[in-house]
């Protein structure tokens, strides 16, 4: 009888049965934890929601050879990456697209030296290999997500390599604020707006997914899930993906939603109001003094106030005015480093004034 090397795996002693049902399995959960915003991202043009305009002219393209340089701009969550993804796939199928793409986040690669190596270098190659059933035109795609985080000095290299390997290249310049963007490059593009998703979009959207993964919504749930991401599907997905970790068996409810997103329940905006029609300088210290106990983003908070302040009949137009531009000024100062609840207290004082008079 052969003796057992205890030391080789359980494989070598089985012709590989368990190896190959390991492998397996591990595919399956693979696809079990995979996030749904990647397993629901389009697959080609026909489901990309809402950006018709941009649809309707990549779609021309996929017959053609003629694909200009291309600029999307808009907020985030809106379909930008995955309208471009989708675009190469349709023409590169799966086996070359790897091969044809280039995909960079430029927020985190943006200096001028990445621009010069893994950009230069990936544009002056050529290419030849064709696959039977897919366009495949005769040159690359490298789409630069975040593009308007990068520097000048790379956005002045892009343009200059734009030009030399315009025959070979394609780019797809992403971006949230086509403002950061140098004019020299922007004028090379095809320039598209994403324009965030309509409510019935994003209603359709997730009750496809919620259809597909059997997750149950409680009432408001669905609305919640709305005003909590702002015509952002990107983050409309994760928020129920996470919120149906938390309720496995049970509706999603509106509270866990609001909770993911950070926002200030009712009941605290409701205090935060009552404290500054009050006047009373001790009920403001203490509602600010609980916002900052609780954890909530003063950023978060000047964007409801915002709300608030705008859907307060009782407030003139000229006391609305006032708190907006305190407003601006508060939310500018927060997103330059300033301390939350020095900023906080200042807000609800100004705020107190403007409404007593």
């Amino acid at each position: 009888m052969a003796s057992r090397n205890f030391f080789q795996p359980t494989s070598a002693f089985n012709g590989g049965v368990t190896s190959n049902l390991g492998i397996k399995n591990k595919k399956d959960s693979n696809a079990e934890i995979k996030p749904w915003v990647e397993k629901y991202r389009p697959k080609n043009m026909s489901e990309i929601a809402s950006q018709d305009q941009a649809v309707k002219v990549l779609t021309k393209a996929l017959t053609s050879d003629n694909l200009p340089h291309l600029l999307f701009y808009g907020p985030p969550g809106t379909g930008k990456t995955s309208t471009i993804l989708a675009l190469a796939q349709q023409l590169y199928g799966p086996k070359l697209i790897k091969s044809r793409v280039l995909e960079l986040n430029a927020s985190d690669e943006r200096g001028i030296q990445i621009v010069r190596e893994k950009v230069k270098n990936f544009s002056r190659t050529t290419v030849t290999q064709t696959v039977s059933d897919f366009p495949c035109p005769p040159y690359k795609i490298i789409i630069l997500d975040e593009a308007d985080l990068m520097t000048k000095d790379a956005q002045s290299a892009l343009r200059r390599i734009m030009e030399t390997y315009s025959k070979t290249t394609r780019f797809c310049i992403i971006c949230n604020y086509v403002s950061r963007i140098i004019e020299p490059i922007t004028s090379r593009c095809a320039k598209f707006r994403f324009k965030p998703l309509p409510t019935d979009d994003l209603v359709n959207r997730i009750n496809m997914i919620c259809d597909k993964e059997n997750v149950q919504l409680g009432q408001g749930t669905m609305k919640a899930l709305i005003k909590a991401s702002s015509g952002d599907l990107r983050k409309a997905i994760t928020f129920l993906q996470s919120g149906s970790n938390l309720h496995s068996n049970e509706p999603i409810t509106p509270g866990t939603i609001y909770e993911m997103a950070g926002v200030v329940p009712e009941e605290t905006m409701k205090t935060l109001s009552d404290a500054w029609e009050s006047n009373d300088q001790q009920k403001v210290l203490d509602a600010v003094q609980y916002i900052i106990n609780n954890g909530f983003s003063a950023e978060q908070l000047v964007i409801q106030i915002s709300e608030e302040v705008t859907k307060n009949e009782r407030l003139s137009t000229l006391q609305k005015a006032q708190i907006s531009q305190v407003l601006g000024e508060v939310d500018l100062r927060l997103i330059h480093g300033a301390d939350e609840h020095l900023q906080l207290l200042h807000l609800m004082s100004q705020v107190t004034s403007i409404v007593a008079q």
